[in-house]
């Protein structure tokens, strides 16, 4: 066991999690069609559930994975794979359906009518009453999370949004408030708004299918997947008092220091490589970063375009692309930072405190 809780404990670094959910996730894209076999994915759910029975033998881990607000994710992490599961299943046979040169198979029921009563309505009906007494009996045998009021002179550690927020209070570990909490979730909701009106791919419309919208699926399914509940696991699972990284089976030391030295980019460039004082004037202190910033948003949509998105340039037009290149590479820019936080203790590109703007 304490071989086991060793393994686990060691892998559980930041740095590793995203990286072995990256390479799971692009496997899982990439070998589709084995990953989809019942054996395959019911047996990889096992594994998880296996894991969470085992390491249950562990106390702090067991504290961490029953308290009321957590067991939320668990029940979050089942169904998301399991309804993944099941969508690319139905993907998959219409896939295997379309090489064939045979029709998907919604339309072999396109002349199926579905009425709203009793068809619907008798459906939700059913599904809120048995939700309801699943919620009550729920309610009654787990302690409601609610601690005492809320008090200027103490407060809880770690101090954590509610489960569904964890992701966002991920992100402003590595960027600026205004980003993390105001542009980058805005740019969410408008990209989201954004996809029917760029996609200029008719297919997939009305029937479940992957081979035909591969780049909108996979790019889709890793903003949610990689940026957003790995996000909400690492956050509820690793981060403990101080909002410092613990192993799942480790105590949450409330004492635990971490000797971080976070630098800015113009630190490094003018202080460390250059071996100088940083200049007085903010525009010239901050220019890498700026350069840095400017090149990554202006050359490289033109580098995509010319490369891996020379295909939905040519498809999409000047106006289109350049609204998904600039979605794809801010959602990038999440993954870059969080790496170069991790590995060079890089805190921001552009550092303006004097006008209250950080990237």
């Amino acid at each position: 066991m304490e071989a086991f809780e060793s393994i686990f404990n060691a892998i559980a670094s930041p740095e590793v999690v995203i990286l072995v959910s990256t390479a799971v996730f692009f496997l899982y894209i990439v070998r589709m069609r084995t990953m989809m076999q019942p054996k395959v994915a019911f047996g990889v759910m096992g594994l998880l559930a296996a894991f969470l029975v085992v390491g249950s033998n562990n106390h702090e881990f067991f504290m961490i994975i029953t308290k009321g607000d957590n067991m939320p994710i668990l029940i979050m992490m089942f169904s998301v794979m399991f309804f993944l599961w099941l969508a690319f299943r139905q993907a998959t046979i219409n896939d295997m359906r379309l090489e064939k040169g045979e029709p998907p198979t919604e339309a072999l029921d396109s002349n199926k009518k579905v009425l709203v009563w009793p068809d619907l309505v008798y459906s939700e009906f059913l599904v809120t009453v048995i939700l309801s007494a699943i919620f009550i009996l729920w309610s009654v045998a787990v302690e409601a999370p609610i601690e005492e009021p809320a008090s200027g002179t103490r407060a809880p550690n770690p101090a954590k949004a509610p489960w569904y927020f964890l992701g966002l209070q991920e992100m402003l570990v590595y960027f600026d408030p205004w980003l993390a909490g105001v542009v980058l979730p805005g740019l969410i909701v408008v990209g989201l708004m954004a996809i029917p009106y760029i996609d200029t791919n008719p297919k997939g419309n009305g029937y479940y299918t992957f081979k035909e919208r591969k780049f909108a699926i996979t790019m889709f399914l890793f903003g949610f997947l990689i940026m957003w509940v790995v996000l909400v696991i690492m956050g509820t699972f690793l981060r403990g008092p101080n909002w410092n990284f613990f192993g799942p089976f480790e105590f949450w030391d409330p004492h635990k220091i971490e000797a971080l030295v976070n630098v800015n980019l113009s630190e490094f460039f003018w202080v460390k490589w250059l071996d100088t004082r940083l200049p007085d004037n903010p525009l010239v202190r901050e220019l890498p970063g700026i350069l840095l910033i400017a090149g990554y948003f202006v050359i490289m949509p033109a580098l995509l375009a010319k490369t891996l998105l020379k295909k939905f340039f040519h498809e999409m037009g000047f106006a289109r692309y350049s609204v998904l290149a600039m979605l794809l590479l801010c959602m990038a820019s999440l993954p870059i930072k969080m790496i170069l936080r991790w590995t060079v203790n890089l805190k921001y590109l552009v550092a303006i405190p004097e006008w209250f703007f950080n990237i």
